[in-house]
């Protein structure tokens, strides 16, 4: 299938580089290379060691920041809190600098979107979050070690749990709110 880039390397599908299954999403990525050339503009890997324990999901790469830098939150202010609080809790080391190249290790943690691409203005649309569950199923099944997972927003939450092959009004999204999903 165009998009998928099965490497021997990586134990999950990953979008490729010049991902096009969702054509609104590859535009937007397209002005975006034409604006930003020497920007990342592509799809947004995961960060952090793949047998980690510990899964953050964000909802998607932010224009100016992940999708600018190439790292989960790398390089605007959610990532500045994120990474502040997992360093503090120690579930980092280094130094964040909002570079992906500055260091930071995470540690029994790791952190991933359930849409790879910035969409514009935020808002991915329903069928580019049914597209791209495929990559974030294969990350979390590839993820032998999970224990728990924090998701930040109702987007996440929608998608950890659909990866599941779980009904999302089943499982109330809330702040704090914890769900036990079993084995």
């Amino acid at each position: 299938m165009p998009g998928i880039m099965p490497d021997a390397s990586t134990p999950y599908n990953i979008p490729d580089h010049d991902c096009r299954l969702c054509p609104r999403l590859a535009e937007f990525r397209d002005e975006n290379k034409q604006k930003f050339p020497d920007k990342f503009n592509a799809p947004v890997p995961a960060f952090g060691n793949i047998d980690a324990p510990f899964l953050i999901t964000g909802l998607a790469p932010g224009l100016k920041g992940a999708n600018f830098s190439g790292r989960p939150f790398t390089g605007d202010y959610a990532g500045d809190l994120l990474y502040a609080t997992l360093l503090k809790l120690g579930l980092a080391e280094g130094e964040y600098k909002a570079r992906p190249d500055d260091g930071l290790t995470l540690k029994n943690c790791r952190i991933s979107n359930a849409v790879k691409c910035v969409p514009p203005a935020n808002k991915p649309e329903t069928q580019e979050i049914k597209t791209c569950l495929q990559f974030i199923k294969s990350e979390i099944q590839a993820m032998k070690n999970l224990k728990v997972i924090l998701t930040l927003g109702l987007i996440a939450h929608q998608a950890v749990l659909r990866s599941f092959d779980l009904k999302p009004t089943a499982y109330k999204f809330g702040h704090a709110m914890k769900h036990d999903l079993g084995e």
